[in-house]
């Protein structure tokens, strides 16, 4: 019987044979919230469907934006501000310090439209980062963030946490910068991928729309809603 040569074995694929967590496993992991909104639930439905058009899944990726935003800035700090309405003074809220968003190009851009629907005057920071299809590590493309930084929070935002490589890279982008206060804002998390992030930056709160079953052979999200970089732009 004639061996296998070398040449002759399949390529492994990146997720092959890689342990991953269940479900339940993560559900509980701490500064981890996973929205239960019945309104997500059904703007979730509507994204996922592979008939929805281009345009209506990006409008989608607006409004969820926005409902993650409500979510994940329920906790920020306010100082107090005097005004007049139109019978009498009074006192009012208004965000201490600044906010920052960072969307990880080119899927986080939907993402960050959505939350600056909900605070117009948010600082967005583009960072570019390329998955490597084979090794499926994070590659920097680039980099506007400011050289000074004074910011009460950042949000890095990803559709997609798949194996968390990208977020993970991201938010060790944003500490070298010294900012107090970092979460990270997703549509769709892996298990592992989420368990990942968690391990890495315990420091942080994580912020997704929904939690899915696994990560396929090839490193994708299973149910998933596909690419969201191509759903968004058309460009499949």
């Amino acid at each position: 019987m004639l061996g296998t040569s070398k040449q002759d074995e399949q390529p492994r694929l990146p997720m092959q044979g890689i342990p991953q967590p269940k479900r339940e496993e993560v559900l509980n992991l701490p500064r981890v919230h996973i929205s239960n909104h019945p309104v997500m639930a059904h703007k979730m439905t509507l994204l996922r469907n592979k008939n929805t058009p281009t345009p209506q899944f990006y409008q989608l990726v607006h409004e969820i934006g926005a409902l993650l935003a409500y979510e994940a800035t329920a906790s920020l700090s306010l100082e107090k501000i005097s005004i007049e309405t139109p019978l009498q003074p009074t006192i009012g809220h208004r965000l201490a310090g600044g906010i920052g968003i960072t969307p990880i190009l080119r899927a986080g851009l939907g993402l960050a439209e959505g939350f600056r629907q909900v605070i117009p005057d948010i600082q967005v920071w583009h960072l570019g980062l390329k998955r490597d299809e084979r090794t499926l590590q994070a590659l920097e493309y680039y980099n506007q963030l400011p050289h000074q930084v004074d910011m009460q929070v950042v949000y890095a935002v990803d559709p997609m946490l798949a194996t968390g490589g990208s977020a993970i890279d991201a938010i060790n982008i944003l500490k070298r910068r010294g900012i107090p206060r970092i979460s990270y804002i997703g549509i769709i998390a892996a298990p592992y991928g989420l368990l990942k992030l968690a391990q890495a930056h315990p420091d942080i709160d994580i912020y997704v729309a929904a939690l899915d079953e696994s990560l396929n052979d090839l490193g994708y999200i299973v149910p998933g809603l596909g690419d969201a970089g191509d759903r968004q732009f058309g460009t499949f």
